[in-house]
């Protein structure tokens, strides 16, 4: 890498530290190209990316964020995978590292707050924010649906007590 892409790259990384909902930090050692492909696009699916992050790199790029502190995850083959919903990177990287035991997930941030493994793995299990927001709409929506139904109904029981009363003049 020349002088000029190590800068930009910085300056790239630092903004995904102070921008991303949140930021995992793993190892990826023994992991093939294909498995490392599919991680690739299993989190570009979802909303994230994946980055293959220069440890000394990635330690200036951490100066100044609120994510400082976790510079000392950045020691052997390390990569990074963020996302602008905090759920989302955790989620991803959790369960391909289920999967993959060559990917070992070293903790992560989420703005100030610093991740450990378990914190990760929490963090993962929560639901995403699309997810509750269709929560959110099903719980909004249900009683909407209850209140045309009754308003229907007495609609519909007159309109079956005419019936029964044409069917008995027809009869008669």
């Amino acid at each position: 890498m020349e002088r000029a892409e190590k800068r930009e790259f910085v300056t790239e990384l630092n903004g995904v530290f102070q921008n991303a909902g949140s930021v995992v930090v793993a190892h990826y050692t023994g992991l093939s190209v294909a498995k490392m492909s599919d991680l690739r696009s299993k989190m570009r699916e979802a909303g994230g990316t994946v980055k293959v992050a220069k440890n000394r790199l990635a330690k200036i790029a951490l100066q100044g964020t609120e994510s400082e502190g976790m510079s000392d995850l950045f020691v052997g083959q390390t990569l990074i995978a963020y996302s602008e919903d905090p759920v989302t990177a955790p989620k991803v990287a959790s369960d391909f590292a289920k999967a993959n035991d060559k990917l070992v997930i070293l903790g992560g941030a989420m703005g100030g707050t610093m991740l450990d493994q378990s914190g990760v793995k929490q963090l993962a299990e929560l639901p995403s924010l699309d997810e509750l927001r269709a929560k959110i709409v099903g719980i909004i929506t249900t009683p909407a649906t209850r209140i045309a139904g009754v308003t229907q109904a007495p609609a519909g029981q007159l309109a079956r007590v005419l019936g029964a009363y044409a069917r008995k003049d027809e009869e008669a």
